[in-house]
């Protein structure tokens, strides 16, 4: 059933340069961000395209933020955002060549997860034609939630469904392809330079506003919050403790998701409350990359309780004590 986010959606207009899919006979076309999101708070792009031609994985940008023979870029929301509808939105105007509808959003974890979708990886989505050759494709979108129909003209910006996790795929989000002529190009750098292993807006294949917007953050801190409890994964990743209410007389546990991790790189979680700090605490350095990877960390309550007033988050990737990134929240516990 599609969302109510969804059905007020009828178009996103983006202001500045190429918003058409192409800027005349010949030329490549602009594309627009394929998700309604903003990028670096409700949604972050977690892998790249790789253009290691070899076994290892390798992103324009020379980085490890993709994985061997990944085609597209992956734009990933969190569960709770994905349940209350995000729309997959047309990167260029095109008309609906294919599409799927049928398969169920659940996560891939055993082998037989896998031979599930087999020869099906995309999931629920659509491929849209454009001029002279180009083509984009739209994949791991929420079944039942397809509005458009083969054939169908659409327009940037247009919604063509939502998120979701259908097909190959062990997180939410949309998985987009562009192609020409068959081929699959990286919008990012389509005159790809493996010796540049660097991001500049020019050159690229994304329209103006965002390609001057966008910044190159390979390793990142996706999410962070609170808990009463010993963690898993899998919790945090389903968003089971969104929204969670800090308790007086209970324990207070600090958590924080990342994502692109390398050998060596670690987790440190901070934890302050109005009288002063709660945790503090490293994880020792991972022992492989790890495309997603988290830590907690708590204590139990103080004799009487905690205190009201203000609880402070912070959550920070360090590589060679250096912090890649960083990322804050707060919480307040009423008197």
């Amino acid at each position: 059933m599609m969302s109510e986010i969804l059905k007020r959606l009828i178009k996103v207009v983006f202001v500045g340069a190429g918003v058409a899919c192409s800027t005349g006979a010949g030329a490549d076309p602009l594309f627009q961000q394929p998700i309604d999101c903003t990028l670096g708070d409700t949604c972050e792009i977690q892998q790249f395209m790789d253009h290691d031609t070899g076994a290892g994985s390798r992103d324009f940008a020379c980085g490890g933020a993709s994985y061997d023979g990944h085609k597209g870029t992956d734009f990933r929301v969190s569960v709770p955002m994905m349940d209350a509808g995000v729309a997959v939105l047309a990167a260029a105007d095109g008309v609906v060549t294919g599409l799927r509808d049928s398969m169920t959003d659940r996560r891939i974890v055993l082998p037989e997860d896998r031979e599930a979708v087999e020869g099906k990886e995309c999931g629920n989505g659509v491929v849209l034609r454009h001029e002279d050759g180009w083509e984009t494709q739209y994949c791991h979108m929420k079944l039942g939630s397809v509005i458009v129909e083969k054939g169908q003209q659409v327009s940037a910006g247009d919604p063509l469904g939502e998120v979701g996790l259908s097909g190959k795929t062990q997180f939410p989000h949309v998985h987009l392809s562009v192609r020409k002529d068959g081929v699959p190009i990286d919008p990012f750098a389509p005159d790809y330079d493996e010796e540049a292993c660097s991001y500049s807006p020019n050159g690229t294949l994304w329209e103006d506003q965002f390609a001057q917007a966008f910044t190159y953050q390979p390793v990142k801190v996706v999410d962070l919050g609170l808990g009463d409890r010993a963690l898993d994964m899998r919790d945090v990743v389903d968003g089971r403790w969104a929204g969670f209410t800090i308790e007086k007389n209970a324990p207070l546990v600090v958590f924080g998701l990342a994502v692109n991790g390398q050998v060596g790189d670690r987790l440190q979680l901070v934890l302050d409350g109005p009288t002063g700090n709660i945790v503090d605490i490293t994880q020792d350095g991972l022992g492989k990359p790890q495309a997603q990877w988290f830590a907690f960390a708590g204590k139990r309550q103080p004799a009487g309780g905690w205190g009201a007033g203000r609880y402070q988050m912070t959550v920070r990737v360090l590589r060679g004590g250096v912090t890649l990134h960083e990322r804050r929240d707060t919480a307040e516990l009423a008197p």
